[in-house]
């Protein structure tokens, strides 16, 4: 979901897969598959081996703040932020341009082709509930190259904002799919979403999904980022598989408290409200400690 195309502040969207999910995904994708200060210049990060040696990448544990829901002026030591597609890069920051790029934003769903969303053997288009977004129909080659030109145009638009990376939401839309789209079919769009931003000197991330980080090598994507690590014990896994190059949010203390106990000394890692809304609203909610 895109915070532009709401009419509030866009609420984020916390996921947890539960064991058996990500059994069940593991099982799918074995069958389908081969194989500082503020205004402080961010560090030079380390290409990653699959990307083209111009991207930068996040520096490591760093500041952090995830301003989704709305810009503002990043917090004192805040190095690494995201925002909205429709939003500018912060200056003088890292900045990580977020995209909804395996759904539809609910606004937006005519604007896509009809035979580009997702429907199930009734003809019905299959919805995650939770956010009234339909889900894209990646099943073909020929339908992920469709939309992943659609995607592409809007991280063409990061680029030429100047962003340094881009965030494709939504990776594990599969599994919200009744079976319909696999961790195959994920992993092959999300890869035609890397080389393209690899194209354009944008490095990007893996959002959620903690049981395809393992196939780094494969999709080429470059670091993670996280909702909730910490309160699913999901953080090592992304830590091992990203070489330490994670920015965490937590929604919650106790999900803050277990991210910072185990990897606060290596890891970006932030508190925020759901709502990831402004300063002066009253659901504004920002911790590092």
């Amino acid at each position: 979901m895109d915070g532009a195309d709401i009419p509030a502040q866009r609420v984020s969207r916390v996921t947890g897969l539960g064991a058996a999910t990500a059994l069940v995904a593991l099982a799918t994708l074995v069958s389908c598959t081969t194989g500082s200060d503020e205004g402080t210049p961010p560090q030079q990060g380390k290409a990653s081996p699959s990307s083209p040696g111009a991207v930068q990448l996040p520096p490591l544990h760093s500041g952090f703040d995830y301003q989704i829901g709305g810009a503002y002026p990043p917090p004192s030591g805040v190095r690494i932020v995201t925002r909205d597609r429709s939003d500018s890069p912060a200056p003088g920051v890292y900045n990580i341009c977020y995209v909804n790029a395996f759904q539809a934003q609910p606004d937006e769903s005519k604007a896509w082709p009809a035979d580009l969303l997702l429907r199930n053997a009734h003809g019905k288009v299959v919805m995650d509930r939770d956010w009234n977004e339909a889900l894209l129909d990646l099943r073909t080659p020929a339908r992920r190259t469709r939309v992943a030109a659609r995607v592409n145009r809007w991280i063409d638009a990061c680029a030429d904002k100047g962003f340094d990376a881009v965030e494709p939401d939504n990776y594990d839309s599969y599994t919200r799919s009744g079976h319909l789209l696999t961790a195959n079919d994920a992993t092959a769009f999300i890869t035609l979403l890397s080389t393209h931003a690899h194209a354009r000197g944008l490095a990007i991330g893996q959002k959620n999904t903690s049981e395809l980080a393992g196939l780094r090598s494969r999709t080429k994507l470059d670091f993670a980022v996280t909702e909730e690590c910490g309160q699913y014990d999901e953080c090592g896994t992304y830590a091992k598989a990203f070489d330490d190059r994670v920015v965490d949010i937590e929604y919650t203390d106790s999900g803050l408290r277990r991210a910072l106990a185990s990897y606060g000394g290596r890891l970006s890692i932030v508190r925020r409200d759901v709502q990831v809304s402004t300063p002066g609203s009253a659901e504004y909610v920002r911790r590092t400690r």
